[in-house]
């Protein structure tokens, strides 16, 4: 009789230890699919990648102010935009390095007197043409005004900008931007101080708030001119900001950091680029957009 019994307890703790292993190699089996707690685990998604960076557009429109027009650069007080940095046909422009037709396949937005607030407008006309390649120079005009008072608010000029990125990536998010930065209004002053011809053409009123006594070094006007100088930095900031929140959008520091002679300034104003300007503008763009990686 015991010995019935201790039989029957062994095999049942046999059955036991059966059981137990059969449900965990169970486990085993399915534990791809659950989680530590035996819950369902999903597999890790991979991380979007960021568009590829197109090193050779098949089209430009080019958005800005009097420079990209080619104000002043082969005709006194007009547009020359055949001379143009960026669509230049008479010039080796940004168009005429990348583009096998520029004339068919570029764009002219900019305007002469443009300011930040035109950009979203400008912006517009350019969607429209569905380019691979958007460019943008613009700020000058915003610092340079009858005052210091009178500059574009920092806020208002990023508000602009920042509603004209959005713009192009919602229409057109495959096309990419090249966002030259504001030139050195400072240097510009330097290049021309000295020149008489420069100084009376300045006294007309161009640039008043950098350039207007252009002579003078009393602490005032250095103030005036600092005031200026911080102004355009902070608008460069602003816009290299919103730029590097855009994987497609290349904010270029080469342009407000050039040392430029006066051989790059217009001979009827000393102040926008001559074509010799024009050409050097071109080259630090195209080194930009033809990177591999973002230079910055």
């Amino acid at each position: 009789m015991h010995r019935s019994t201790g039989r029957k307890a062994r095999g049942a703790a046999r059955a036991a230890v059966a059981a137990v292993s059969a449900f965990s190699a169970a486990l085993l089996v399915t534990g791809c699919d659950k989680g530590g707690d035996g819950s369902s685990a999903e597999k890790p998604s991979a991380r979007p990648t960021a568009p590829a960076w197109n090193t050779h557009p098949a089209s430009i429109a080019s958005l800005g102010d009097s420079i990209t027009r080619g104000f002043d650069a082969c005709r006194v007080f007009k547009d020359c935009p055949e001379v143009s940095w960026a669509t230049g046909t008479q010039v080796d422009s940004l168009a005429r390095r990348l583009l096998a037709s520029p004339q068919t396949s570029s764009w002219n937005y900019a305007r002469t007197g443009a300011r930040m607030t035109d950009l979203p407008a400008q912006m517009q006309s350019a969607i429209a043409q569905k380019p691979q390649l958007v460019t943008v120079l613009l700020g000058a005009n915003d610092a340079c005004r009858d005052n210091v008072a009178d500059m574009t608010p920092v806020t208002s000029f990023r508000t602009d900008f920042e509603t004209s990125v959005k713009a192009l990536r919602t229409a057109l998010p495959k096309s990419q931007l090249y966002v030259a930065g504001v030139p050195d209004l400072r240097r510009l002053w330097s290049q021309g101080r000295t020149n008489s011809y420069a100084r009376t053409v300045w006294n007309l009123g161009i640039c008043p708030s950098m350039l207007k006594d252009s002579a003078s070094a009393d602490p005032a006007a250095e103030e005036r001119r600092a005031q200026v100088v911080k102004r355009v930095g902070e608008y460069n900031a602003a816009m290299k900001d919103v730029c590097r929140r855009d994987a497609l959008c290349r904010f270029d520091e080469t342009v407000p950091a050039y040392a430029f002679t006066g051989k790059a300034l217009s001979e009827w104003d000393w102040f926008h680029p001559s074509r010799q300007g024009q050409d050097e503008l071109a080259a630090l763009a195209y080194r930009t957009v033809t990177a591999e990686r973002h230079p910055a």
